[in-house]
């Protein structure tokens, strides 16, 4: 039977250390702004920026980052790559192509999960998102650890730097949160027990006896059974099962006025 929960606004627990994001030389105030957006999305604040190509500060940033413009205010501004990294334990740079350095690649959910393992021991992680027009260069990455490579489609292996923020972020939100697969909206009903949905069975059986459905006579245990486990197999609300006994009573009314 499916999770009977209704998701509310997620409760994010801000007060642990979370990986810094570091946009290294952006070039369009609308990609940083749609990054902060995708970061406080999944309840990530930390975010540094590298030499944007347009100034600093954004008005079209602060415009696209919605309610996310406190991201904005207290990200830090660098001039160098280095400079941004400076305190970080180990960093990853994200990179749609493999280049001609030796480092490990991983997965943005595999690097999320190693970043958390660093961070509960008490290190610092950044990542690094290369600007929009070619990504990061190998000057950039040789200063990271490992690289993070999204599985996309190789003809067209180009992310939008706000995509491919939100991409990680959400899987770091996966490595530290509970999240539950699937949930039923119940919509002000509860699940019909086992003892209601027998009693609906016996209510259909018994109506579909005397209006001489079972037929012919020799397969009348079979087509009961079926019917039975047909209902056995739907996920049937309280709601459901009056609505079931009110179209069998409807349909008996309708007969005996005729």
């Amino acid at each position: 039977m499916p999770i009977n929960t209704s998701p509310d606004a997620p409760d994010f627990d801000l007060s642990g250390p979370t990986p810094v994001f570091v946009l290294v030389r952006p070039q369009m105030g609308e990609n940083i702004g749609g990054a902060a957006r995708a970061m406080w999305n999944f309840g990530l604040d930390r975010m540094r920026i590298v030499d944007p190509r347009d100034g600093w500060p954004s008005q079209k940033a602060i415009a696209m980052a919605s309610g996310a413009g406190r991201l904005l205010d207290e990200a830090g501004m660098f001039d160098t790559v280095p400079d941004a990294l400076a305190d970080c334990d180990y960093v990853f740079a994200t990179t749609a192509r493999m280049r001609d350095i030796t480092k490990p690649v991983m997965s943005p959910e595999r690097a999320m999960e190693h970043a958390r393992a660093i961070i509960a021991n008490g290190g610092k992680v950044g990542v690094m998102f290369g600007p929009e027009r070619a990504g990061l260069e190998n000057e950039d990455v040789i200063h990271a650890n490992a690289l993070i490579t999204v599985p996309i489609n190789p003809q067209f292996p180009s992310l939008n730097l706000a995509q491919c923020v939100l991409l990680t972020a959400y899987e770091w939100r996966r490595q530290t949160a509970d999240i539950v697969p699937e949930v039923v909206e119940m919509a002000g009903t509860d699940w019909a027990g086992h003892i209601e949905v027998e009693k609906m069975g016996d209510h259909y059986e018994e109506t579909l006896e005397k209006a001489g459905f079972f037929y012919p006579e020799a397969k009348a245990a079979s087509m009961k059974l079926n019917l039975r486990n047909l209902w056995s197999r739907m996920p049937m609300t309280k709601m459901d099962v009056q609505m079931m006994h009110g179209m069998m009573r409807q349909m008996k009314r309708w007969k005996e006025r005729g």
